[in-house]
C-alpha cells in the first residue's frame, strides 16, 4: 500500500512538470525531485507532514489554473488515479503537553493549482501521526464547501489495514500514516485544513520528548517566489505534577511566553525562506531526585455516558544518577562500564518467533535488537534464548548466567539457528519460558515474545497465563512483554498478554522502526526501580472501576499511569506500595487534587480504548463492545 502511494506521487510529479507558471515563477519549486535510489525511491513519496494531493484520472485537466498553458492535449486516463502534490501557502502548529500525552494541530492552506479552473478533482489529505498516535479530526473548508471527520482509531486498527484499504475514502498507510478523500474541488480553490490528533511523549531520565512530523518537501513550496510564508508555533505543557518544569531543547526557534511552575508556554511567528524541512522536537525535564506522584480528579464531560467521576494516578520514576547503587554491566565492544541506576536482579527468556514469514528484514532487525539487549545485561542476570515455529529451539535447557563467554555463545547460536521457516505455535515455547524461572524469589522474571504471526489458540493462551500467574502472585510472577511485527499478527492477543502479564506491548508496523522499538520495549521492561505497585486507600469508595486491572511496574523509561472511574467520596491523599530492587519495602503519599487544566478524558481515551478492545476480543463480551463504541463519541 505503502509502495502504490509513492509510486502515485513520483507519476503525479512527473505528470505536473507540463505546467507552465510563468518565467518569474520558481522552477525549483516546480522541478522534479532528483533520481533516487531504488532502495530510498519507495520512502521517499511518503509525507513526512502534513499534506494535501490533487488525485488525478484525466491528465488532460493538468495545468495553471491561472493562465493556461496551452500544452497538447493528453489522451488516456490515469488508472490508477496520480498524486500531485499541492502548494502550501501558510502552515500553524500548536501543541499542547499534559501529562505524557500531546495533542497536535496542524493548520495549513492549500491551493489547487495544478488543475485547470474550469475543471474538478478530489482531493486527498495526508496525515502522518507521532508516537503511538490517535487521529482525532479533521477540518477542510473552502470559499464553497466544508467538510469535517472526526477519528480516534487506535494503532491496532492498522492490524486490519486489508479492509479498511477498500474503503475509497480513507484508509491507513504503514500503521502510522492516516489518509482520505475531499471530492469535487475546482481548479485555483484554496483548501483551509487543520489535522489534530494525539501522541505519547517520550520519557527517559525525567525528560520528556516530543517529536511531530514536520518535514515538508520543496515542492509543497508556492510557485512565486515572493509569496509570503508565515510559520507559526504554539507550545504549552501542563505537567500535572505541581512541581516545576525546565525546557531542555527544541529543534525550531520559539520564545518563552509563559513559565508558571507545572505550566510553561512558548511561540513563534516568523517569515520563513522556505516550509520546515525538519520534524518539530522539543523537550522538557519534569523530574524530582525522587520518585513523584500524584492524582488528579475530574468530573465527566458534558454528554459523558458514564456520569461517575475520573480519577487518574501517575508516578514518574525520578533521574536516574540520583538512584543509590550502581550495577556493573557491559557494553557491546565488551568493555566495562557502570550503570548507575538501582534495578531489579533479572531472568530473562527471549521468546522469538523464526516461522516463514519472518524471513528477510524482519528477523535481521529482531536479531540486531536482541543481541543489544544481551551486552546490556548485568552480571548478576540469567537470561535463556527460545525461537519458534511449529516447534522450539533452546539456548540452553536451563537459565545461565550472563557471563561475557555465556553471551558469546548465546550470540554464535543465534546466527546459526534464527532460520526463518514453518509455521508458528505459541502456546508450548511460552509455557516452557514461563517454568524456567526460579521461584525463590529475589529477581524479576521477564518473558519478551516477538512475534509476526498469529494463532488459532490465543484465546486459550490468555486464559492459561491469566491462571497461572494470579496463582503465583508477588515479585516471583513472570512478567511477560509483547512485540508485534506488521500487520498480520494479532494485536490484540498481544495487548491481552501484555495487561495480564503485566509487562509492556508495543510493535512495529513499518518494518525500517523494528530493531529501534524493539530495543526500547526491551530496555524499558529491563530497567525496573519498584515493582508490585498497589494502590491503598481506595476500599472505602462506594464503587471503583481501575484500569489497567494489571498495574505495571514502574520503569526508568516508562511512567505508571492508573485510571478509572469511581463513586463516593475520595481521599485526600493516596498510599502506593511497592518492592525496591534491594527487595526493601517502597512507600509514597501522594496528594489528591482536582485537574483544573489537564483534560484528564483526553489522555486516557486512547488508553481507554486499547484496553477495553483488548478485553472485549477476549471475553467476547458484547456491553464492552459498546463501551468500546460509546467510548468513541
Amino acid at each position: 500500500m505503502a509502495e502504490d502511494f509513492s509510486r502515485a506521487v513520483e507519476l503525479g510529479l512527473k505528470l505536473s512538470k507540463r505546467i507552465y507558471y510563468g518565467k518569474d515563477k520558481s522552477t525549483a519549486a516546480s522541478a522534479p525531485p532528483r533520481q533516487l535510489s531504488m532502495t530510498a525511491e519507495a520512502e521517499s513519496f511518503l509525507p513526512t507532514a502534513p499534506m494535501v494531493y490533487a488525485e488525478i484520472n484525466d491528465p488532460s485537466m493538468v495545468d495553471n489554473p491561472d493562465v493556461p498553458s496551452y500544452q497538447p492535449y493528453v489522451y488516456g486516463r490515469c488508472d490508477p488515479p496520480v498524486l500531485i502534490p499541492m502548494r502550501m501557502h501558510r502552515v500553524s502548529l500548536e501543541v499542547d503537553c499534559c501529562l505524557d500525552t500531546a495533542f497536535v494541530t496542524v493548520s495549513g492552506a492549500w491551493r489547487l493549482d495544478c488543475v485547470s479552473a474550469s475543471r474538478s478533482c478530489s482531493c486527498r489529505i495526508a496525515m502522518p501521526i507521532g508516537e503511538q498516535g490517535s487521529v482525532l479530526g479533521v477540518e477542510v473548508e473552502s470559499p464553497f464547501k466544508s467538510f469535517s471527520r472526526e477519528l480516534i482509531p487506535t494503532e491496532d486498527a492498522a492490524a486490519d489495514a486489508a479492509k479498511t484499504a477498500s474503503s475509497k475514502d480513507g484508509f491507513l498507510i504503514k500503521g502510522h500514516l492516516y489518509t482520505f478523500k475531499v471530492p469535487k474541488i475546482d481548479g485555483g480553490t484554496i483548501l483551509s485544513v487543520k489535522f489534530s490528533w494525539s501522541q505519547k511523549l517520550l520519557y527517559q531520565d525525567g525528560r520528556f520528548s516530543l517529536n511531530v512530523p514536520f518535514t515538508f518537501p520543496s515542492y509543497v513550496n508556492p510557485v512565486v517566489k515572493s509569496t509570503s510564508k508565515k510559520e507559526n508555533i504554539l507550545v504549552n505543557v501542563n505537567s500535572g505534577t505541581g512541581t516545576e518544569v525546565f525546557f531542555e531543547s527544541t529543534s525550531h526557534p520559539i520564545k518563552k511566553t509563559k513559565h508558571e511552575a507545572s505550566k510553561i508556554g512558548f511561540s513563534t511567528e516568523r517569515e520563513v525562506p522556505c516550509w520546515s524541512r525538519d520534524d518539530f522536537n522539543f523537550s522538557y525535564n519534569v523530574a524530582s531526585n525522587e520518585i513523584v506522584g500524584g492524582v488528579l480528579l475530574q468530573s465527566p464531560p458534558l454528554h459523558d455516558f458514564d456520569e461517575r467521576e475520573m480519577f487518574c494516578l501517575y508516578l514518574y520514576p525520578g533521574k536516574i544518577m540520583n538512584h543509590k547503587v550502581s550495577l556493573m554491566s557491559r557494553a557491546p565492544d565488551h568493555s566495562i562500564w557502570i550503570f548507575f541506576v538501582q534495578v531489579f536482579r533479572k531472568e530473562v527468556v527471549f521468546l522469538v518467533d523464526i516461522s516463514a514469514s519472518m524471513q528477510g528484514t524482519p528477523l535481521d532487525c529482531v536479531k540486531t535488537a536482541l543481541l543489544t539487549a544481551l551486552f546490556k545485561l548485568n552480571l548478576v542476570d540469567t537470561f535463556n534464548v527460545i525461537a519458534f515455529n511449529e516447534s522450539s529451539l533452546l539456548f540452553s535447557s536451563s537459565m545461565v548466567q550472563a557471563t561475557k563467554e555465556m553471551i558469546g555463545k548465546a550470540s554464535e547460536w543465534i546466527e546459526m539457528k534464527f532460520i526463518a521457516e514453518g509455521g508458528t505455535n505459541i502456546a508450548a515455547p511460552l509455557n516452557q519460558a514461563i517454568n524456567m524461572f526460579s521461584k525463590a524469589g529475589g529477581s524479576l522474571p521477564l518473558v519478551f515474545l516477538v512475534t509476526d504471526g498469529a494463532v488459532e489458540d490465543e484465546k486459550e493462551i490468555c486464559d492459561r497465563m491469566r491462571r497461572h500467574l494470579v496463582e503465583a502472585g508477588g515479585l516471583i510472577t513472570p512478567r511477560i512483554c509483547t512485540f508485534g511485527i506488521g500487520l498480520y499478527c494479532n494485536h490484540y492477543f498481544l495487548q491481552m498478554l501484555a495487561q495480564i502479564g503485566r509487562g509492556h506491548c508495543d510493535a512495529a508496523f513499518d518494518i525500517g522502526c523494528v530493531n529501534s522499538r524493539l530495543e526500547r520495549l526491551i530496555s524499558n521492561a529491563s530497567s525496573v526501580v519498584v515493582a508490585d505497585i498497589s494502590v491503598d486507600s481506595l476500599k472505602d469508595l462506594d464503587s471503583l472501576e481501575i484500569y489497567p486491572a494489571q498495574t505495571p511496574d514502574l520503569s526508568t523509561g516508562s511512567p505508571v499511569l492508573i485510571w478509572g472511574r469511581y463513586t463516593g467520596s475520595f481521599p485526600d491523599n493516596v498510599e502506593v506500595y511497592g518492592t525496591l530492587p534491594d527487595l526493601g519495602k517502597f512507600e509514597i503519599t501522594i496528594k489528591v487534587q482536582n485537574a483544573k487544566d489537564v483534560p484528564i478524558d483526553k489522555v486516557i481515551a486512547r488508553r481507554q480504548v486499547d484496553s477495553l478492545t483488548a478485553c472485549a476480543w477476549l471475553s467476547g463480551n458484547k456491553q464492552l463492545e459498546e463501551k468500546v463504541f460509546f467510548q468513541f463519541q
